[in-house]
């Protein structure tokens, strides 16, 4: 079963040289990011930061100006001053401080209302939520054009595993597999995660386990603890030929079921033929309904790429197995819940996860951290 790419082609948008003498706009490495994965072709069909049209399409309907399924706004944010002169300059080399360079062609700089995108996007215009606070902290003007990455950011222990759509693929394709599902995750496994990716491998062929790693909210693990803590997991308790770790390099938006569209779209990117969509997903505090992002598929029946629904995943203590309401008679005192805001609570208390929650392999690499936590 091989899956297209999201419109229609993988993009990449990748030149081997730097020009001379454009104006250079310093960007966050959030920023680079993203411009990177427009060039490889992540966020296909994006082939550079959205223009006014695009945006206001994604804003009103969660889709890009010309009808394909898009919700998560890709924008570059600059101060007025600064857009009019890019816009004047046509052209723009974009610097990050981990040494990423894009030129970017320039075709808008456009103001627009940052509360009321906002509440697009995230459905509140609650401040307390993260990628709110976010939304109405940009800059005033948004510049849209095409990019070409002309270099990739610094090496460094983080990106050791990052993967573009042309390694899954291949890697996909050399370990056999027709029917690939991803897993996103932006926590350390518990035992119930791996419990739903194998319950996924019963009638797939792989899983694409794919953390995300880029700018979180304090409190939330630390990127370089997820991937080690995957890594062991992984080795001690996964088949070596179904599975398939990397990473990927982006921001998380907390955006619940809009969040969790946007995470298809770049799995189906990648290849992957389904993807686990759990309780909750993207979510944060109580601002999403628990089975939000299940729902919101109903309105993109046209990606390629097929949801995976669980319901909430527990150790019944009678049953003698991890289970779901659906299959489980007991009550509550038999059950061992377990998320990722109850592991981080526990850890921050200093108490030790049960073998039924979390793998000792991993409760040893976050107990053995200095700080665990994004700060």
């Amino acid at each position: 079963m091989t899956v297209g790419a999201h419109g229609g082609r993988i993009v990449s948008r990748i030149r081997d040289d730097i020009p001379d003498g454009l104006p250079e706009i310093a960007v966050s490495s959030t920023v680079m990011s993203d411009a990177e994965n427009i060039a490889d072709g992540i966020f296909s069909p994006l082939e550079g930061f959205l223009g006014e049209a695009d945006l206001g399409a994604v804003a009103a309907g969660g889709r890009l100006a010309d009808g394909t399924a898009w919700t998560i706004p890709i924008v570059l944010d600059v101060g007025p001053e600064e857009g009019r002169a890019a816009k004047d300059a046509g052209e723009v080399l974009l610097c990050s401080e981990d040494g990423g360079r894009a030129v970017m062609r320039v075709e808008e700089a456009y103001s627009y209302d940052r509360p009321g995108l906002a509440r697009s996007v995230y459905g509140t215009d609650d401040q307390n939520h993260p990628g709110v606070a976010r939304t109405v902290s940009m800059k005033e003007t948004l510049l849209g054009g095409k990019i070409e990455l002309a270099r990739r950011p610094a090496d460094d222990p983080l990106r050791r595993r990052r993967m573009t759509p042309e390694q899954t693929r291949r890697a996909f394709a050399d370990a056999g597999w027709k029917r690939t599902v991803a897993f996103q995750t932006r926590n350390p496994p518990h035992v119930a995660h791996e419990m739903l990716q194998k319950a996924a491998l019963a009638t797939l062929d792989g899983v694409f386990v794919n953390p995300l790693v880029g700018r979180k909210k304090p409190g939330d693990f630390a990127d370089e603890i997820i991937v080690r803590c995957y890594e062991a997991m992984i080795g001690s308790y996964y088949p070596p030929d179904r599975c398939v770790l990397g990473t990927l390099h982006t921001e998380m938006r907390y955006a619940g079921p809009k969040e969790a569209i946007h995470h298809a779209i770049m799995r189906q990117n990648y290849g992957c033929s389904h993807i686990i969509i759990g309780r909750d997903h993207a979510g944060v505090g109580k601002y999403y309904d628990p089975f939000a992002a299940h729902e919101i598929f109903g309105s993109y029946e046209d990606l390629e790429i097929e949801p995976v629904f669980f319901p909430a995943v527990f150790y019944c203590k009678s049953c003698l197995a991890f289970s779901t309401a659906k299959g489980c008679p007991h009550g509550e005192e038999a059950r061992l819940n377990v998320s990722g805001t109850a592991l981080r609570e526990m850890f921050q208390a200093g108490r030790t996860p049960s073998e039924y929650t979390m793998r000792p392999e991993v409760v040893r690499i976050i107990q053995g951290s200095g700080s665990p936590f994004v700060e």
